[in-house]
């Protein structure tokens, strides 16, 4: 089982310490000396007020944050998590996903999900009610994207005649596309065009998020099981990635019942675990810096 930490910029109001070159530089770095085999940076371009003030969190453009993390990295993987795709033309994502990739020498995993505000997509200018075709036909133009000498698409909302995009990535075909949210939707588009599934805890999040309820592994399984299903009817053979959330644990005396449950998670068949660190809003950056250490010596060092 692998783990990939979220960049903790996740409160509202963000935790200023975390908005600078020095801030994100050492924390990626920090990551990557403590073991951890991914970062994670969640996208958020303009959310509703009435959300931040509900309990929801700032975000720094993914895109932008993980080339100031790759530059200063080796080995950890660059993960938006997640990248609400139908905010953004598939053209573009593709072209921003091939350079991070190329420059990072492979090491982009792409993480995307159809998102849920409706605010946000207002804001964008995005029609909330396309957001699945709008998602589903991205995927499509982006592989193209990556593998085609000459693209040509003809669909319901993007088009393309003879156009080409190079530099491709480096990773062949394409980077890992994981897909995000807890529906049966997700759960087929993710067996049958894409190399990951990722879930996401959706504990004390309500009705909002506009998906199925995951708080649990008891929850997790039977959908892992359903991916299953599906991938043996559609003659899928190849591994499926499943990416989960282990929510926030600070090592230390709970360091057992954290392990507990990654124990749980990987019988489960979880193959990528993301970890927070919440609270950042009222620490300083050496304090949220040192739990992740903590925690990736106490809980991740002993499983391995």
């Amino acid at each position: 089982m692998n783990f990939w930490v979220t960049y903790p910029l996740i409160s509202h109001p963000y935790n200023p310490a975390f908005v600078t070159n020095a801030g994100l530089t050492e924390f990626c770095v920090a990551a990557e000396t403590a073991g951890f085999s991914g970062i994670g940076f969640t996208d958020h371009p303009v959310p509703t007020d009435r959300w931040l003030q509900a309990g929801g969190h700032d975000a720094l453009d993914p895109f932008v944050a993980l080339s100031f993390c790759a530059a200063v990295t080796e080995r950890i993987r660059l993960i938006p998590n997640i990248l609400v795709l139908p905010y953004r033309n598939p053209f573009l994502v593709a072209k921003s996903v091939a350079t991070l990739d190329a420059l990072s020498g492979g090491r982009f995993t792409l993480s995307v999900a159809t998102g849920y505000l409706r605010g946000e997509y207002s804001a964008l200018g995005v029609d909330f009610d396309e957001r699945n075709e709008l998602l589903e036909e991205a995927i499509d133009v982006m592989k193209l994207a990556w593998t085609g000498d000459t693209v040509t698409y003809e669909g319901r909302h993007f088009r393309a005649r003879g156009v080409r995009m190079l530099p491709r990535p480096v990773a062949d075909p394409h980077p890992p596309l994981w897909m995000g949210g807890n529906s049966t939707r997700a759960i087929r588009r993710a067996v049958e065009s894409c190399q990951g599934w990722a879930p996401f805890r959706s504990a004390g999040l309500g009705p909002s998020v506009r998906t199925a309820s995951v708080t649990s592994v008891e929850d997790l399984v039977p959908r892992i099981e359903l991916a299953r299903r599906h991938a043996a009817e559609i003659g899928r053979r190849a591994p499926l990635d499943i990416c989960f959330s282990a929510g926030d644990h600070q090592g230390g005396p709970e360091g057992g019942a954290a392990r507990a449950e990654l124990q749980r998670l990987a019988e489960a068949g979880v193959t990528w675990v993301s970890v927070g660190f919440d609270d950042a809003s009222t620490r300083t950056r050496r304090q949220v810096i040192e739990r992740a250490r903590r925690y990736a010596d106490q809980v991740l060092a002993p499983l391995r």
